[in-house]
């Protein structure tokens, strides 16, 4: 059974309410693929970009219970275990397989999840019958014109859909999906990539949204100008603020994003044990498959 919202605001560093959390957090990095086409999001495999989207290398779930096991050795204030990417989780079988594998042998360690959401209302009840502990969904509009802006298509059942036909199937498994892992008692956290000039005065509306369909807590990234969005804007600390604000009107907001690589190990804002982790680490700027 999934532990409660109470509980991991003091397990796991990502739900801290007010504060910085000094507990650990493993991202493994598991999954190679990815099933929707963000106009902001160029995916790496290196070890020198600090942001969502990039590791150093893809492992298989088999590799994980030992990576694991040495990064406790390193760093034993690890309480969570998550896979984050660096493609989406659920665009392959390798993230749900991986969590099965920890719940075997590390049943103590929180287990925690991010999504796009395009396959989560189908495969909810697989996330459900895998325990996890907490789900991150990444939901950048619930309006598809709003969404259409932000991602050029998706790949849904062999079939390549875009503009705001692609946005209104995300959206709607998106919020489909949040519904039934909610109800099911594993905590929902909402990510949006704040866009200005796109979804800027939208967060309301998708706090509101996201709140009334089972999440509980909110965390707005600022976009990181690159790929099709380039020419954006990064939101000023003003313009973060502001959105933030706006959201606690409706859910609780969590303000101590580090915005993690897909295979960082440790304390968020304190001491990173990737490189003794990840001996195969390159430099070499590798794009991932949106397929």
């Amino acid at each position: 059974m999934a532990i409660s919202y109470e509980e991991l605001t003091d397990k796991h560093p990502c739900y801290a309410k007010g504060k910085k959390g000094q507990t650990g957090r493993i991202h493994l990095p598991i999954s190679p693929t990815c099933n929707i086409e963000c106009r902001f999001c160029d995916r790496r495999i290196n070890d020198y970009e600090q942001r969502p989207g990039v590791a150093s290398t893809v492992i298989q779930p088999e590799e994980a219970i030992d990576v694991i096991r040495k990064s406790l050795e390193l760093c034993p204030a690890i309480k969570v275990a998550g896979i984050a990417g660096p493609g989406d989780t659920l665009a392959s079988d390798a993230a749900l397989e991986t969590f099965r594998l920890i719940k075997k042998h590390f049943p103590d360690l929180v287990r925690c999840m991010s999504t796009n959401g395009l396959l989560l209302s189908e495969k909810a009840q697989e996330i459900i019958d895998a325990d996890i502990d907490s789900l991150t969904v990444t939901v950048n509009a619930v309006d598809p014109e709003i969404e259409a802006k932000l991602n050029r298509g998706i790949l849904w059942h062999g079939v390549h859909y875009t503009g705001t036909e692609a946005a209104e199937i995300l959206i709607r498994n998106q919020l489909e999906g949040i519904r039934k892992v909610s109800a099911a008692g594993i905590t929902i956290k909402v990510n949006t990539v704040l866009v200005i000039g796109i979804n800027d005065q939208h967060i309301e509306e998708i706090a509101r949204t996201v709140k009334e369909a089972g999440a509980s807590i909110y965390n707005i990234i600022p976009l990181i100008p690159q790929h099709e969005l380039k020419e954006y804007p990064a939101p000023t600390c003003a313009q973060i603020d502001g959105a933030r604000v706006r959201a606690q009107k409706y859910i609780d907001v969590f303000r101590h994003c580090q915005r993690c690589r897909a295979d960082a190990i440790g304390v968020p804002g304190e001491k990173d044990y990737g490189d003794q982790i990840w001996l195969s680490r390159v430099s070499h700027k590798d794009t991932f498959s949106h397929g």
